[in-house]
């Protein structure tokens, strides 16, 4: 969750009058194909056949995109489109010429994503795509389709105790309409969760800026993302905390919400992030500091009330370090388990979402868990090629 402050913007819907000065007049007005009473489709009835092809199409989307990042798969411009699992739909339920490009896109974004993975040592071997229908919704010629979908990739170099796996849960919104013969068409897809997902090829939605309300926050360094770094080994018991609890909570809890918490997903302000972050650090050992919700000087949260800290990206930032809980790192590789990377994608100087380390390989790569979008084992090196040009700040716990 970013800040405190939601973000929304409204438009307004266009609206067209029409008068047809005569019957005839009026006919000729319409469209080529609703001139007629028997070359106009009634609005379409979606029935529980149409409902599950709904499903098999965003099944499809999703599967697409994530086998984009498959080692060993061959591109489209070497297999050809007609390989896309989404080129299967044709006639009832399938994608419209726009998303169709659109797809197109992410795929070709994706696969340079691939090609980055590969210069930082990282391959994907195998993946599974599952998409569940949450709900339909249908108003005349158009349809509104919530889904989740649950990815997981497999390590290509998984070695002794290495993650085998990393995946995630993600929400969408898909459009549907009809065209003049009572098809439906895929229009738009929107994901829900403020998040970012492996192959999730757009940039993360914007969010309102913070604004520190008291005294002067203390300024995070950036955070280099270049191999090797620097050495700079944790002691584990200098601080007293348990950074196992903290990986602990944060593999039981990735996916499977505490209840104790509230949940910001959806909430219009960053989603759940740094919520997540903080409760897997007070599982750990870090005590309540409390106080007013918005002195980044406090830090406090449970199912009632949570400390702007406790909750916003900046504000976490602003009280770890002024309280010397936390202190930056150099590069992102030298983070160990329990340690925190956030990110300002479009380098606004606002931090954008925060993670936790949950485990290091012995090669030196972190493995970061995450809410919005929920993920768990994806290695720091996923991230940059993710998001090259982003603003990285590792903190040591």
């Amino acid at each position: 969750m970013k800040s405190r402050r939601l973000s929304r913007k409204r438009s307004r819907a266009a609206i067209v009058t029409a008068a047809a000065a005569s019957v005839v007049a009026g006919a000729a007005m319409l469209p080529s194909w609703s001139a007629g009473a028997a070359s106009v489709a009634e609005d379409p009835k979606v029935d529980p056949a149409t409902k599950a092809t709904f499903q098999q199409l965003a099944d499809a989307v999703f599967t697409d995109r994530t086998e984009a990042l498959v080692d060993g798969t061959a591109s489209a411009q070497q297999k050809g489109r007609h390989h896309h699992k989404t080129s299967r739909f044709s006639g009832k339920v399938k994608l419209s010429q726009k998303q169709s490009r659109a797809e197109n896109s992410a795929l070709s974004e994706l696969r340079g994503r691939k090609d980055r993975l590969a210069k930082l040592g990282e391959k994907y071997s195998a993946a599974k795509t599952e998409v569940a229908l949450d709900a339909t919704r249908v108003k005349g010629r158009k349809a509104t389709v919530d889904v989740t979908e649950t990815t997981t990739l497999t390590y290509a170099k998984a070695k002794g105790d290495e993650p085998k796996t990393t995946g995630f849960q993600a929400h969408h919104r898909l459009t549907f309409q009809a065209d003049k013969q009572g098809d439906w068409q895929l229009t738009g897809i929107r994901d829900t969760d403020d998040g970012v997902a492996v192959n999730q090829p757009a940039e993360p939605p914007a969010v309102a800026p913070d604004t520190a309300d008291d005294g002067n926050p203390p300024s995070a360094t950036r955070s280099a993302t270049t191999q090797p770094a620097p050495a700079a080994p944790k002691n584990f018991t200098a601080s007293g905390y348990d950074y196992n609890a903290m990986a602990d909570y944060a593999a039981k809890h990735w996916n499977n919400y505490n209840p104790d918490y509230p949940d910001f997903n959806g909430a219009g302000a960053g989603g759940d992030c740094t919520n997540f972050v903080s409760q897997a650090l007070k599982a750990g050992g870090w005590k309540h500091v409390p106080g007013y919700t918005n002195d980044f000087h406090n830090w406090f949260g449970n199912s009632e009330i949570q400390s702007d800290s406790f909750v916003g990206v900046n504000e976490f930032s602003w009280f770890a370090l002024s309280s010397k809980r936390a202190t930056g790192l150099a590069n992102v590789y030298q983070m160990d388990v329990g340690d925190v990377l956030q990110v300002d994608f479009d380098r606004d100087g606002s931090k954008d979402h925060s993670m936790i380390v949950n485990y290091r390989s012995p090669q030196g790569v972190p493995y970061l868990t995450y809410h919005s979008t929920n993920t768990y084992n994806r290695s720091v090196a996923s991230i940059i090629a993710s998001y090259p040009t982003a603003y990285y700040y590792a903190y040591r716990t």
